[in-house]
């Protein structure tokens, strides 16, 4: 399976898992309804090479979170990333609150759901236009600098965003959607590469996020994430184990 090095030198494997889905219906609110068969799928994941997993805080809220610290918080083989700046209050109602003291509280609140002292990637979900980019980054850098977080992540951002949070501190990931159909973020993922960041595309089979299925060919668009760029780490979710195995299976298919 290929491989992708962080700047600061972390290895993984280019096939992640989204963990969205391992929540409760509709609008991916509350736990999932299957603890048990949530928990056995993220250990199949792991055991067949899946090392990134994509949560967020406002999965749930906290759900996400919580299942995967669960299933592999002890496991020292694996990377959690996870995103702040989003709270969730019902299926169909988010907020967005990235000011310093909320996201402090939402990375105490992380590393105590996933069970880790340090998170491997903490991302801002979405920009608060009530905040400054740059002081929600200044933010995320003091808990990398407490040693709460090991890298800092951009979600929903343009290339501007970009740079504007890289005149604070080393971003190491932007996750934006990206699939076979929807392909605006081509241009960030050439940024991206160039910079040695990772691109983690969300909606990587075609799904909205807020309903189960997929509209594209998992393993076409899979294969496609894949070969598209070094620096692409795929992370479908799926709440089926053999689903999960084709996933593993296209991602280690020699292009």
């Amino acid at each position: 399976m290929d491989s992708f090095t962080f700047l600061n030198g972390r290895t993984i494997n280019r096939l992640g898992m989204g963990v969205m889905r391992l929540t409760g219906r509709p609008g991916n609110f509350g736990p999932y309804p299957d603890w048990d068969a949530g928990l056995a799928l993220l250990r199949q994941a792991a055991d067949a090479g899946v090392q990134l997993f994509d949560s967020a805080r406002a999965y749930g809220p906290e759900h996400a979170d919580r299942i995967l610290g669960e299933a592999l918080g002890h496991r020292d083989d694996v990377f959690f990333a996870t995103k702040g700046g989003i709270d969730k209050r019902s299926p169909n109602e988010m907020s967005r609150d990235a000011s310093p003291e909320r996201l402090a509280a939402q990375i105490e609140d992380a590393r105590r759901n996933l069970r880790r002292d340090r998170i491997d990637l903490f991302q801002l979900h979405w920009v608060d236009p009530e905040v400054p980019l740059e002081t929600s980054v200044e933010a995320m850098a003091r808990a990398r600098d407490a040693g709460l977080i090991d890298m800092i992540g951009l979600s929903n951002v343009t290339p501007e965003e970009l740079d504007r949070a890289r005149a604070v501190a080393p971003i190491a990931s932007v996750q934006n959607r990206l699939n076979m159909d929807d392909t605006e973020q081509l241009e960030m993922v050439e940024k991206t590469r160039e910079l040695g960041i990772a691109f983690l595309p969300y909606g990587p089979l075609g799904a909205n996020p807020m309903q189960p299925g997929a509209t594209l060919d998992p393993a076409r668009a899979i294969r496609w994430l894949l070969d598209l760029s070094p620096n692409v780490i795929a992370i479908p979710g799926t709440t089926n184990p053999d689903h999960l195995a084709a996933n593993v299976a296209a991602a280690e298919v020699a292009t």
